[in-house]
């Protein structure tokens, strides 16, 4: 027996891509008709209608929800592998965890070692999770997080994660037989990203962790991925470092031309809260280039969604649109930079840096300290479980010349 197929039809996850870039570069070029014929309705009525006015925000909606389900299909696709199945692990080890998890009894797991040392009350303890939990939780973080998608992150056993940066050393041409003088010592500073405790508390019920078909460490990782990645990422841009990691945003900030290390160089938009009234784009243009170029290759802007719809109707002298929409896989790019949305990043006000540019794989690092930390609690909310899950984080800018950012004032 034969089965007739048809060999040309895209299938799976690949279709779904190709159906979605399609889907958005239609909306995209709908989008540019619809706000053409807003802008021709201002010039001549000085007013835009109201239908148009709608239209164009129905648009909007709908590019946004394409792009989010487009950036999702393309992560899982894209998703590096992070070692081994983290589901997969030592037997023995693997069965311990599960009974502590589902019954409570933490025999196996004190018998192999695995409790942890904490370095404040004994009673906020409760166990190291394995290996393969820890990495679950990471790969989750990974895949909704987007400042760890586009910054460095680095594992760590510390408390502390110290990284030396040189400033510079004296150095200078000198003949074959010529006579070279001593060099001064190489200018140091000393990075310190202190890992802050980060936690959760999701509740199961009993019956869930009866249900022997259930994978409870999946059910963790997933519930907490929502909690900490939120608090992650609200960090990652304004933390101010006091029990959290400090965000980008929080450093001092100057003028570009007066930049300096330590702080974070800025261009201004030209207008007070808002771009410039006439050619918004040079402001864009001057903000690529403030990053010297040995940035500028793996540089990216930063910006989140309203500022994104605002930004997207940005034109060039020639009428062309500074926003173009990804293809398959790819983000969405401005002036030719890709474009990832943080929602934490603040919105187009008087005084307001909404928009960051650089290359924040060598600007920003996110330090984990290797480990989270389980402690199942029975009694607290009967007849709820609770797992108090925390795990250790820090992060800082590591090069201050690798990110500028745009002020919105016109002086």
């Amino acid at each position: 027996m034969t089965i007739e197929t048809k060999m040309n039809a895209p299938s799976g996850a690949n279709a779904d891509v190709r159906v979605l870039t399609a889907e958005m570069m239609a909306a995209f070029e709908a989008l540019k008709a619809a706000n053409d014929a807003r802008m021709e309705e201002i010039e001549k009525r000085g007013a835009a209608d109201p239908l148009l006015d709608a239209k164009l925000k129905k648009i909007e909606t709908s590019l946004d929800r394409q792009r989010s389900a487009l950036e999702r299909l393309a992560l899982e696709q894209a998703r590096p592998a992070m070692g081994e199945d983290p589901r997969k692990g030592d037997p023995e080890h693997k069965s311990a965890w599960s009974t502590y998890m589902r019954r409570g009894d933490d025999s196996g797991i004190s018998r192999l070692d695995l409790k942890s040392v904490n370095v404040g009350t004994e009673a906020q303890g409760g166990y190291v999770a394995p290996p393969e939990l820890d990495r679950l939780i990471e790969q989750r973080l990974m895949a909704s997080s987007p400042m760890r998608q586009i910054a460095s992150v680095r594992q760590t056993s510390a408390t502390v994660f110290r990284k030396p940066v040189s400033l510079g050393t004296t150095s200078a041409w000198a003949a074959e037989t010529g006579s070279r003088g001593e060099t001064t010592a190489p200018t140091l500073d000393l990075l310190e990203f202190p890992a802050a405790e980060l936690y959760a508390m999701p509740a199961a019920t009993q019956t869930l962790l009866d249900d022997a078909y259930a994978d409870v460490d999946e059910w963790l990782a997933d519930e907490v991925e929502a909690s900490f990645s939120a608090q992650e990422s609200a960090a990652f841009v304004t933390g101010d470092g006091s029990n959290k990691p400090k965000g980008f945003l929080s450093y001092d900030m100057i003028a570009d031309a007066s930049h300096a290390w330590d702080k974070i160089g800025f261009v201004l938009s030209g207008g007070a809260g808002a771009f410039a009234a006439s050619n918004p784009a040079d402001k864009l243009i001057d903000l690529v280039y403030a990053l010297k170029s040995q940035f500028r290759p793996n540089a990216r802007f930063v910006m989140n969604r309203r500022t994104v719809s605002a930004v997207r109707k940005l034109k060039d002298g020639d009428g062309n649109y500074l926003w173009r929409p990804g293809a398959a896989g790819e983000s969405a790019s401005l002036l030719g930079y890709p474009v990832t949305e943080i929602e934490d990043m603040p919105d187009i006000a008087a005084n307001a840096f909404a928009i960051a540019f650089g290359d924040f794989r060598r600007g920003y690092l996110i330090v984990d300290r290797q480990g989270a930390r389980v402690l199942r609690d029975p009694y607290s909310l009967k007849p709820y479980v609770l797992f108090y899950t925390t795990k250790r984080v820090g992060g800082g800018v590591q090069n201050f010349d690798a990110i500028k950012v745009m002020k919105f004032a016109a002086s």
